[in-house]
């Protein structure tokens, strides 16, 4: 595999992170399970949570019930990924490096590269929104020098914001893991305290007395209520939990790694939900506007004194999932295979996702909704492939999370399995077919398993697929993987040929 263990412990190093998809050598590993509640925390600690509980409630939920239903999905979905990072120190492995184990060498290129895509769209989507929070503040404060006629922030200013998120965010990408966890650290305890100030001063805009006008909905609906927040948050993140965990003591306990990220993860999502639900079933009308644009719609109330640091902070909070999210889509380049050192790679990313939301900020932005409609789709296919590499922990540990299983073919790995890729391809597709978009062009080609009147409802609304696809996935690798017994060992028929031949 590049990038090989090397002598030197990255923590006496000067300079970015020299690691790689190689797994991180014993000798390097430090720190503390506790240490990854600051970066999940970091991440999702963002005034889009609410409307990510707007959302919930709009199923037609009363508050109670979308309170219960989206902290459920949450807690389970958060849950999930606690179980995948364990195998970061497990192994020293990314996330999809890791996956390896169960599609081969060479067919988990095709997973990894879709998570690229879903990795690096939402990231161009972050870095974009980023650029325009900040502008906004000027455009807000000084609108004659900085804001057009309606009101928005002229282009020039826009690309000044754009050119300092992005040199911040690769700056930390390429800087590497020790100054990521380093800088979360802060960027926990600043957002975390600023997102407190912001809740105490919303607060008064939620209209208590009209909370019970609300009436409840169906079961259907509350369980769609669940499916709809697991997919909004902790499944899009199962694909790169390993990567922040992967640098932690092999021996670190397991329920350790899962109890800091799930709640790193829940714990801001969900206070977040829970205001951004009392403030869609007391206000409709500043829920709708929540919905459409959670920022706009809510720094709009804050006095200019609160407002101002109040943006800067959001602002650093979408740098932080930015920097994580280019740092791990490097990754998941290089496990596409890719060649190049982890700067190298990262770098080119950072061009690529610099490219895309320039495009969307000064080129092209009616192609933003189209753009995200085809990101909901890509986690139907990231669901299911976390669903099968959950599966695949047990017979990973059943070898002793063997990394040679992560080397091409006859050094420890296999070229593919068609039990994963199979079992990927099959719940994709079913999963797809119960699946809704807004998009006109993509709705085509979606939910061709749905009723008219499913595809207008709950199922359609929850996008349920993505929950079955993964459970379907799942079942069907355990079955081919356990019942059926299609579990071959390590090939090591490379390094046995070249080793008589030395002889």
């Amino acid at each position: 595999m590049s990038n090989e263990a090397h002598e030197q412990p990255v923590a006496a190093q000067k300079g970015p992170e020299l690691n790689g998809v190689n797994p991180v050598p014993l000798e390097e590993r430090r720190g503390k399970s506790a240490g990854l509640f600051a970066v999940w925390f970091a991440w999702n600690v963002s005034i889009m949570g609410i409307g990510y509980g707007i959302y919930v409630f709009g199923l037609g939920l009363s508050p109670l019930q979308a309170i219960i239903a989206g902290t459920i999905g949450y807690a389970v979905s958060a849950f999930l990924v606690g179980i995948l990072s364990v195998g970061g120190p497990r192994t020293g492995l990314p996330t999809l490096t890791q996956t390896r184990f169960a599609f081969g060498y060479e067919g988990n290129k095709i997973p990894a590269f879709f998570a690229y895509l879903s990795n690096i769209g939402w990231k161009v989507t972050i870095i974009t929104l980023a650029s325009t929070t900040g502008a906004n503040i000027f455009a807000r404060l000084w609108p004659d020098q900085f804001a057009t006629a309606a009101g928005r922030p002229v282009s020039w200013l826009i690309l000044v914001w754009f050119v300092i998120v992005l040199v911040l965010t690769m700056w930390f990408a390429v800087a590497g893991h020790a100054v990521i966890m380093k800088a979360e650290q802060w960027i926990a305890a600043l957002t975390g305290v600023m997102t407190l100030v912001f809740i105490a001063m919303i607060v008064p805009h939620i209209h208590w007395d009209r909370l019970g006008d609300n009436p409840s909905g169906s079961a259907l609906a509350f369980v769609g209520g669940i499916v709809m927040a697991m997919t909004m948050v902790g499944l899009g993140m199962l694909n790169y939990g390993g990567d922040f965990a992967r640098y932690l003591p092999r021996e670190t306990p397991a329920r350790g790694v899962i109890g800091w990220t799930t709640l790193g993860i829940a714990l801001p999502v969900t206070v977040l939900l829970i205001l951004g639900i009392l403030l869609a079933g007391s206000n409709p009308d500043l829920g709708g506007q929540a919905a459409i644009d959670p920022i706009a719609a809510l720094t709009v109330l804050l006095p200019t004194w609160f407002f101002v640091p109040f943006s800067i902070v959001i602002v650093i909070s979408l740098i932080s999932a930015a920097m994580t999210g280019i740092y791990s889509s490097g990754l998941a380049l290089m496990a596409v295979g890719v060649p190049g050192s982890r700067v190298i790679i990262t770098i080119i990313n950072g061009v690529i996702i610099a490219a895309g939301a320039f495009y969307l900020l000064f080129i092209s932005t009616s192609f933003l909704a189209t753009f995200q409609a085809f990101l909901a789709l890509i986690a139907v296919a990231m669901g299911t492939l976390g669903g099968i590499q959950l599966v695949d922990f047990i017979r990973q540990r059943r070898m002793n999370w063997n990394v040679d299983m992560a080397l091409p073919a006859g050094q420890g790995g296999r070229s593919g399995r068609w039990t994963a890729l199979l079992s990927l391809v099959v719940a994709t597709v079913l999963g797809l077919g119960l699946v809704t978009s807004g998009d006109p062009y993509i709705a085509r080609v979606v939910g061709f398993l749905l009723t008219e009147e499913q595809r207008n409802g709950v199922l359609g609304a929850s996008n349920i697929g993505v929950v079955i696809a993964m459970v379907v996935g799942s079942a069907l690798y355990a079955i081919v993987t356990f019942v059926f017994k299609q579990d071959p060992k390590p090939d090591y028929s490379a390094v046995t040929k070249e080793r008589s031949v030395r002889a």
